[in-house]
């Protein structure tokens, strides 16, 4: 099993403009030992610049995983972290490089983990930050913090190597704290489209203006990272829900009909 946590851990670069850093980003998956590259929407790939700089890496580079959107890049995930350079405005739960490693490590005993890896110019947007369960945050010289993009993907699978050979070793826990998986991040997405229109339904949201109060239950809910079986119960406690409210207007309509007759 040890030998296969590499294997279920996706590091994904989002909408990248420089082909040389896919490059840079392949050869240092595959000099820790990772291979599985995801790439949202690059801004040019395939390129001669990409294979240029992924010098020997490039069985890496062939079979990287090219998709239009952030959702299909993190599809059957049960963990998703992702890098940020920034505090921000709603504070999300922050790991440093070890940390993550450590957890993605942890949790690829159960199922597939990405670590998101955002744009060179402005790192990721906070729409896909908060489809991660944690930030990490690299913890570099604060007088020079920039680093480049392969650089960043380097430190961390520097990281999830050593983790990893910790696993290994037999001196890292086991994933034995769930009796149900933990729910995948694709479900979760449909649980919060859900959870939104009933707050609508209800009157509790602004169906224009919903942003900030569906950030902070995003939060909440990544937190206590749901199980399969919490989540089953929650999507059929907001269907029971929205059950009652039609009933509940149909008999006001029906009463009104019958006030007019």
């Amino acid at each position: 099993m040890s030998e296969q946590l590499l294997d279920n851990v996706r590091v994904v670069l989002v909408n990248t403009s420089h082909p040389g850093n896919i490059g840079g980003a392949a050869r240092a998956l595959k000099n820790m030992g990772l291979s599985r590259l995801y790439l949202v929407a690059p801004k040019e790939f395939p390129a001669e610049k990409a294979v240029w700089r992924a010098a020997g890496a490039l069985d890496v580079l062939d079979n990287a995983v090219v998709v239009e959107t952030l959702d299909e890049a993190i599809a059957g995930c049960g963990l998703v972290v992702g890098t940020s350079a920034r505090e921000r405005r709603i504070p999300w739960p922050l790991v440093n490089p070890r940390e993550c490693a450590e957890k993605a490590i942890h949790e690829a005993e159960a199922h597939e983990v990405a670590i998101l890896f955002g744009r060179e110019d402005r790192g990721l947007t906070n729409e896909e930050l908060h489809k991660c369960h944690y930030h990490v945050h690299i913890p570099a010289n604060e007088e020079y913090s920039s680093l480049n993009l392969a650089a960043a993907v380097q430190v961390l699978s520097y990281e999830l190597r050593m983790a990893w050979l910790t696993h290994k070793e037999g001196k890292a826990p086991s994933f034995s704290d769930w009796d149900v998986p933990p729910a995948k991040v694709d479900a979760l997405e449909r649980y919060y489209e859900h959870l939104q229109g009933t707050l609508e339904d209800l009157g509790f949201l602004e169906p224009d203006n919903p942003r900030q109060t569906m950030t902070r239950l995003r939060r909440l809910y990544n937190r206590i990272r749901l199980d399969e079986m919490e989540l089953s119960i929650l999507r059929g406690v907001l269907t029971a829900t929205q059950n009652y409210i039609f009933h509940a207007e149909r008999k006001l309509a029906d009463r009104s009909d019958d006030a007019d007759a």
